[in-house]
C-alpha cells in the first residue's frame, strides 16, 4: 500500500513557517545618485504579498487548482484563496474563503486562509470530503520563476480536515504543470517594529 495519501497531499513533513524575524531596514532599493528619492519611494512595495493561479503536476484526470489574492503583513492580511480538486467525471468540488495571515522570506510566502464556502460530490468508493466551512488552512509557495512549487497543511493527512494556527503550512512540496505564482516579499523595518512596541 502506498505511503502517499490521496487525493489532496503527499506524506511531507509539516513545518511552522511563521516567523518572527529581524531585518536589517526598510524594504526597496535605496535612490541612486542623482536619482528621484521621491519616485524610488512610490516604487518601494509597503506590504507583502501572494497573488495567482495554477495546475499542480499530476496524473492525467486528476486535477488540482490553487488560486490566491493576498495581500498585507502577517495577521493584518486580507485577500482571498480558492482550491479545486477533480479526479474524473465522478469525484471533486471545491473550497475558497478569506485570508487571514501572510508572512514572506525572500521569494517564499506562507499564508492561512479561513474557508467561507467549500463543496464537494459525494460519490460512493470514493473519499468523503465534509463541510470544511470555519476551518482555517495553510498554503506555502515558492516563487522560483517556471518552477514555482506549492504546498498545504494537510500534506500529512490527506484531505483537508484540520485546521491550523496563523501563517503555518507545509514545505512546497508540489510542482505546477502549468500557471504563476507571485510573491512579493517585505518586512517591516527594525525601526518601525521599535516604534511600534514603543507606543504599545
Amino acid at each position: 500500500m502506498s505511503r502517499v495519501r490521496r487525493p489532496f497531499g503527499a506524506a511531507v513533513a509539516l513545518v511552522v513557517c511563521a516567523a518572527a524575524v529581524l531585518t536589517s531596514g526598510a524594504s526597496g532599493p535605496a535612490a541612486a545618485a542623482g536619482g528621484d528619492s521621491r519616485a524610488v519611494a512610490r516604487q518601494t512595495p509597503d506590504e507583502p504579498s501572494l497573488t495567482g493561479s495554477a495546475k499542480l503536476k499530476r496524473e492525467p484526470g486528476d486535477d488540482v487548482h490553487f488560486s490566491f489574492n493576498a495581500h498585507g503583513f502577517a495577521e493584518k492580511a486580507r485577500g482571498t484563496f480558492y482550491v479545486s480538486h477533480h479526479m474524473g467525471k465522478d469525484w471533486g468540488g471545491y473550497f475558497k474563503g478569506r485570508i487571514d495571515c501572510l508572512l514572506t522570506g525572500g521569494p517564499v510566502a506562507v499564508a492561512t486562509g479561513v474557508v467561507t464556502e467549500s463543496h464537494f460530490e459525494a460519490t460512493p468508493g470514493l473519499p468523503q470530503v465534509g463541510d470544511l466551512k470555519g476551518k482555517r488552512f495553510g498554503f506555502t509557495v515558492l516563487d522560483d520563476g517556471k518552477k514555482d512549487r506549492l504546498g498545504y497543511s494537510w500534506a500529512l493527512d490527506g484531505l483537508p480536515e484540520k485546521s491550523v494556527g496563523p501563517c503555518q503550512g507545509s514545505a512546497p512540496f508540489e510542482t505546477l504543470e502549468k500557471g504563476n505564482f507571485k510573491v512579493q516579499h517585505w518586512m517591516p523595518s527594525r525601526e518601525a517594529e521599535a516604534t511600534k512596541e514603543t507606543k504599545d
